[in-house]
């Protein structure tokens, strides 16, 4: 009796256990479903993600967070010493990683690194969240981005290999975006007030 007893009460021990592990997983997916980075910025490098963010998150009364800021402190080295130490493909893994900490973890901006889009399951988790693609011209995007800071990627004749990145990251950065606002002749805050209006936040 007493043996039957105690299985009776281990057994009704771990029917509370699994409940409340689905409780947990419940509201977990339901804080999922309803929290998540208030606005994320996708495209090229150079664009000004980090720039429009911040006016963003000042406009929003929120955070700002930026993957590659992540990605560096991580790695404990920047960006460019870690695609020449340890390859592309190393660099692509820890940004994956950042992506996934910073969705799951980021209530406010968002901004990713200019090839984050590239990974298939970066953009399922980008699918129902509130993304702007911010866009600019060849002339622009080299003006901005060949000369002033180390940019792995365009290290070699940088205006033909940005035409050549955007040719295959276009398509993916429009399939994750809700919003696409072009950033030639604006201001930091024009495009950040532009991005409000094409995401229905400006009264946010």
């Amino acid at each position: 009796m007493s043996d039957a007893r105690e299985a009776a009460e281990r057994q009704a021990h771990d029917d509370a256990l699994v409940r409340r592990a689905g409780g947990e997983a419940n509201d977990s997916a339901g804080l999922s479903g309803t929290k998540g980075p208030a606005v994320v910025l996708v495209g090229p490098m150079g664009v000004g993600k980090t720039t429009v963010g911040r006016v963003l998150a000042d406009r929003l009364d929120t955070t700002f967070r930026d993957t590659d800021t992540d990605i560096v402190e991580t790695a404990g080295k920047p960006i460019s010493e870690i695609f020449i130490d340890e390859g592309e493909p190393y660099f692509r893994e820890l940004e994956r990683q950042a992506v996934r900490d910073a969705v799951a973890e980021h209530t406010g901006v968002l901004a990713l690194g200019g090839g984050a889009i590239m990974d298939e399951g970066t953009r399922a988790l980008l699918a129902d969240l509130p993304v702007a693609f911010l866009e600019m011209g060849v002339a622009e995007a080299v003006k901005r981005t060949g000369l002033d800071a180390p940019r792995p990627l365009l290290a070699v004749n940088p205006r033909q290999r940005w035409r050549e990145l955007m040719e295959q990251r276009r398509p993916l950065y429009t399939e994750v975006a809700r919003a696409v606002v072009s950033t030639e002749g604006r201001t930091p805050e024009d495009v950040a007030d532009a991005v409000l209006d094409a995401l229905e936040l400006k009264n946010a």
